[in-house]
């Protein structure tokens, strides 16, 4: 529960320290005092949107600070767990908006973004104001109280997950099957043109050796005739040849004894040219001897290449670029059989998706259902209290006229009323009178409020256009909410300010310069006087006070 709650220089609170008890906590005070300004100061450290308007004129920051008991909330620790924001002692959530409308959070004095005070927040408090009744006019907000009412919350953020994932599947499978057609006719090109390349069969070095190869048998008869008339003028001339030549040269020379250096150096290299002539026609022997002019082997060649090359041309690319042509098609290839095993996937996932959905939305709507009568007659009943007599209220309950999944389960729900006999039921937005619509919400408000796991509740002028004995019963109804945690009501009216275990009064103080907002705790004879005030105006009367006092009395037997 609240604890403590600090506020500096925020709106005209210059500054304030208050201790809060557990039961039912009454504040009230002047008109303009700003009952409400500490409530909206709490809003702020639970995370409430801020700007720098809200800081006391002349000072640079407002800053807020509120302290929460966690004994009794494990859910609040077990979230400060998760983010190693825990501690040993109260839970200290504090809010800092500077002059120049910059904000900070802070969680037990990590600092935190905004989203995370607002999400603890909901663990810790459930506030009602008195505009909350505007909130009940939307459908919306008919389904989150049933929700809470029937403690299916959990399931029905399961079946919102569940219904976003059967849509996201959905989706990318009407994604992949729009492309369907266009996909297969890609699919059938693809695989004809690859079943040409792999007729084809081009090996890695195949291109070159097929046309180095075929460059030499279209010039065979050259190549031979070159060949021959290289042997003859080496060796087989008769009238001269070279190795004649040169074993001529080597016998003048050799015929000298003692020859000079640069002589015998000249003997060496003509015997090595010898050597390497008579090496040189050995080897065109040999070639001559092997080649095979073959006719038939040349239009293989000739045949395999113009294959290559048309195919080539098809593709407008160059020959040699085949290979890596046929490696792109067989991977987009591959591409669009994975999109085809995707989509029955999906087909498989999508089903699945679907009865996860439709066991989660009837085992939703199965609480609901069962929720609803308990909600709408216990809300029937605070009505006749709360001067509504023969009032009627349910909970409608309406199949989705779709039968795809939907985030909020299988039906729509709305509430109805009647708030007098003999009236039909109609829509919360179709009920002519403001307070009527405000007691009814308020009825509402209690009810739900009995079932939350919150166990702070605050309740802000929620009896506006209440008064009589139906004022009385509405501050029955706070004390009653109060024994069985802690509530907070900024009130107007004695009979519910009567009804509280503790009174805080509201009142400006003014000094010279300037007027500051306070707060006090009141002892039970200034209560008393209080009550009497809001009974009977300024000037206090016997009357007046033992009214009051009989009313504290009795609230209190």
């Amino acid at each position: 529960m609240l604890v403590h709650l600090s506020v500096h220089n925020y709106a005209i609170v210059e500054h304030l320290d208050l201790e809060l008890d557990a039961g039912m906590s009454v504040i009230s005070g002047e008109t303009g005092a700003g009952k409400s300004i500490m409530l909206d100061a709490l809003g702020l450290t639970l995370g409430d949107r801020a700007d720098s308007g809200v800081v006391r004129p002349g000072a640079d920051k407002a800053d807020i600070l509120a302290s929460f008991d966690l004994c009794d909330i494990p859910e609040a620790r077990a979230w400060l767990a998760e983010r190693d924001l825990d501690n040993d002692g109260p839970c200290i959530l504090r809010r800092v908006i500077t002059a120049e409308g910059r904000s900070r959070g802070y969680i037990n004095g990590a600092p935190c973004p905004q989203g995370d005070l607002k999400a603890l927040g909901e663990l810790l408090i459930d506030i009602h104001s008195q505009h909350e009744h505007q909130s009940l006019l939307k459908p919306d907000t008919h389904r989150r109280l049933l929700d809470e009412y029937a403690g299916s919350q959990e399931l029905a953020r399961q079946v919102q997950l569940a219904a976003q994932r059967w849509k996201q599947t959905r989706n990318e499978l009407e994604r992949i099957s729009n492309i369907g057609d266009e996909q297969r006719a890609r699919h059938q090109l693809l695989s004809y043109q690859l079943e040409e390349l792999d007729n084809l069969a081009l090996g890695e070095d195949e291109l070159e050796q097929l046309e180095s190869e075929h460059k030499n048998l279209t010039n065979a008869e050259s190549l031979l005739s070159a060949c021959r008339l290289v042997i003859e003028q080496c060796s087989e001339n008769d009238a001269g040849n070279v190795l004649s030549a040169l074993t001529n040269s080597l016998n003048r020379l050799s015929a000298f004894q003692g020859q000079p250096g640069a002589l015998s150096e000249a003997i060496n290299l003509l015997a090595s040219a010898q050597i390497q002539v008579e090496e040189a026609v050995g080897e065109l022997n040999r070639f001559l001897d092997h080649f095979e002019a073959d006719p038939q082997r040349l239009q293989h060649m000739e045949e395999r290449l113009d294959a290559i090359y048309t195919l080539a041309r098809k593709h407008r690319i160059q020959p040699s670029e085949l290979g890596a042509m046929q490696q792109q098609l067989f991977e987009e290839l591959e591409s669009l059989n994975a999109d085809d095993q995707a989509a029955e996937r999906l087909n498989e996932e999508l089903a699945a998706f679907e009865r996860h959905y439709q066991e989660k939305a009837a085992e939703l709507s199965t609480l609901r259902n069962n929720a609803a009568n308990q909600l709408a007659g216990a809300v029937e009943q605070e009505m006749q209290t709360l001067g509504m007599p023969g009032g009627r209220f349910t909970i409608k309950l309406t199949a989705h006229t779709s039968h795809e999944p939907h985030p909020n389960g299988l039906e729509q729900l709305e509430f109805l009323v009647s708030a007098n006999p003999g009236q039909p039921l109609k829509a919360l937005a179709k009920v002519a009178s403001g307070g009527e619509l405000s007691r009814i919400s308020l009825a509402i408000q209690v009810i739900t409020a009995q079932t939350s796991r919150v166990p702070t509740l605050v309740f802000d002028e929620v009896d506006v256009g209440i008064g009589g004995p139906t004022a009385e019963v509405v501050g029955q109804l706070l004390r009653r909410l109060g024994e069985r945690g802690q509530v907070l009501t900024v009130t107007h009216l004695p009979q519910v300010a009567a009804q509280g275990h503790q009174h805080l009064f509201v009142h400006k103080v003014r000094e010279r310069d300037a007027t500051r907002t306070a707060v006090s705790k009141l002892s039970q004879t200034q209560r008393v006087e209080e009550i009497a005030r809001m009974l009977g105006g300024v000037d206090l009367t016997d009357e007046s006070l033992a009214h009051a006092r009989q009313m504290v009395s009795s609230a209190q037997t």
